[in-house]
């Protein structure tokens, strides 16, 4: 997905506008098991996915909690960094070789100042990202671990092939003998 499309979908800037965003943004590629945030960090940075795939994940006790993965168009961000300036508590992996758009927070916010189109942008962004929030948290609060899976099957089917069923154990909440259960039921 290019810069242009993931910027469009966040909320249409003018031409000048989204110019002159474009040219804060640079591209890098990270490869598969990168680290690109950590946690207990105040991230300075957020990435657009270019291509690839990613996980937010907290270390629990005895385990790792994923509670997200991003793929091609979505944004990668420590939203308590962004918002706050304050440490993240999670880690975002790279599950695959990823091609990503960079955007430092600072640059951003400095533009916030000289544009109404980027404030705006920034806006639409920001809820945007408080929605897909909420989203996870109902989703992880009302509904059976099945109806989760099930719902992922229906919206992300793509995940099941470029993800560790690990990780899908994890964000669904259950073990891997759990999913192996639902995943022999549902066929």
């Amino acid at each position: 997905m290019n810069i242009d499309q993931i910027l469009d979908t966040i909320y249409p800037l003018p031409e000048t506008s989204k110019a002159t965003l474009k040219a804060c943004i640079s591209e890098v590629n990270y490869a598969k098991g990168h680290i690109l945030l950590h946690a207990d960090k105040v991230e300075p940075k957020l990435y657009f996915i270019k291509q690839g795939i990613v996980r937010a994940y907290a270390n629990a006790v005895d385990n790792e909690i994923t509670f997200w993965f991003g793929k091609e168009g979505d944004t990668a961000i420590s939203m308590k960094s962004y918002v706050a300036k304050q440490k993240g508590y999670e880690d975002i992996e790279l599950l695959e070789d990823c091609e990503l758009y960079e955007l430092r927070t600072q640059d951003l916010q400095a533009l916030f100042e000289k544009d109404i189109h980027i404030a705006n942008w920034g806006r639409r962004f920001a809820e945007q990202e408080l929605i897909k929030t909420e989203e996870r948290l109902i989703f992880r609060q009302f509904r059976s671990a099945k109806e989760r899976y099930l719902e992922l099957l229906e919206h992300h089917p793509d995940l099941m092939q470029r993800v560790q069923l690990g990780h899908i154990a994890s964000y669904l909440g259950i073990t891997q003998v759990s999913l192996s259960r639902i995943r022999a039921d549902v066929k």
